[in-house]
């Protein structure tokens, strides 16, 4: 029994994808382009899958490179693991910097959230604090 096709509306709404994301997936070769039944594009449960696996990589923050990368060593089964770990460890140390990044930007945020309700400076800390980071960081350029 052959499998039933669904349309593109379908796959978004099963997926939670947005049309236009699929189409841009389809066009760098995320997704595969699909059969079409004359101009309307027609996806299997396959493609229900793929996309979702797509999403989730996303939503952890993986890149586009790194899903394509994670989609080439899913069908490499088992044999693939290392490297999927590596790409993996790789991704969790960058999360990771930016944790650190968010961290020290809250810091700098609450000073200058309090700098500004204690209302003692008679300009805007946030905007003096802003100038001053860029002119200590700017190297004179």
């Amino acid at each position: 029994m052959p499998e039933q096709t669904i349309p593109i509306g379908e796959l978004s709404r099963r997926t939670g994808c947005n049309i236009e994301t699929i189409r841009y997936y389809e066009r760098i070769g995320l997704l595969p382009a699909p059969p079409r039944r004359g101009r309307y594009r027609s996806y299997g449960g396959v493609d229900v899958a793929r996309l979702g696996f797509v999403r989730r990589a996303r939503e952890l923050g993986f890149t586009l490179d790194e899903v394509r990368a994670l989609l080439g060593l899913a069908a490499g089964g088992q044999a693939a693991c290392a490297e999927v770990r590596d790409l993996a460890a790789r991704h969790l140390s960058d999360v990771r910097a930016r944790i650190a990044d968010l961290r020290r930007m809250e810091r700098a945020l609450t000073a200058s959230v309090r700098a500004c309700d204690a209302g003692d400076d008679p300009g805007c800390p946030l905007i003096e604090a802003l100038y001053a980071e860029r002119s200590a960081g700017a190297g004179g350029g």
